[in-house]
């Protein structure tokens, strides 16, 4: 990202929209907007392969592996505001095991980009599929969406989930029902 091209644009805007960017409080804003910018969508720069950093390894281990109530922020890419909240991951090992920081880095490589939840959530599901090759992945993501809250319907108290269930996951009602027993049960 070419931080000063992100300052100029930041600059227009406040005059376009009647601020005087020159104003005292405004001076530094453009600078500030454009590292916001910067550290928010960071995770187009971000090499999957990289963050897992050989952290798969084998072992026969094979009951469900659940990593809950990850917390993410996110922008969403139709007006560019907020949309936060929580992201579930399971997966049943087939031989493969990741590092658990593992799973909570991979959320937010996906998080940190524009985004609609629902590609988010079945990115996040794709990757895992893809580098552990397991028997099944579950994600959940709930989310509040600040254009929904702030603009448009103005619905305080309305959240979204999206889900995305590969393998066993899918084909069988039983390990599923155990995992969204699971990520609604209290915390520890």
């Amino acid at each position: 990202m070419d931080n000063k091209v992100v300052q100029e644009l930041v600059y227009k805007m406040l005059k376009e929209i009647g601020e005087n960017p020159e104003r005292e409080g405004l001076l530094a804003t453009p600078r500030r907007v454009a590292r916001a910018y910067e550290f928010l969508t960071a995770g187009y720069t971000k090499d999957i392969e990289a963050v897992l950093n050989n952290a798969v390894f084998s072992e026969k281990y094979d009951e469900m592996v659940l990593v809950k109530n990850i917390d993410f922020y996110s922008l969403c890419e139709h007006h560019m505001l907020p949309f936060y909240g929580k992201v579930h991951v399971a997966y049943i090992p087939n031989g493969k095991i990741v590092g658990l920081s593992k799973i909570p880095r991979v959320v937010e490589v996906f998080s940190r980009r524009l985004q609609v939840q629902e590609r988010m959530t079945q990115e996040i599901a794709d990757t895992f599929e893809k580098y552990l090759q397991p028997q099944g992945v579950a994600v959940v993501s709930e989310a509040f969406h600040m254009c929904m809250m702030m603009r448009g319907v103005e619905k305080q108290n309305s959240s979204a989930t999206a889900s995305a269930m590969h393998g066993v996951f899918k084909e069988d009602a039983r390990t599923r029902s155990e995992f969204l027993t699971l990520i609604s049960s209290k915390q520890l």
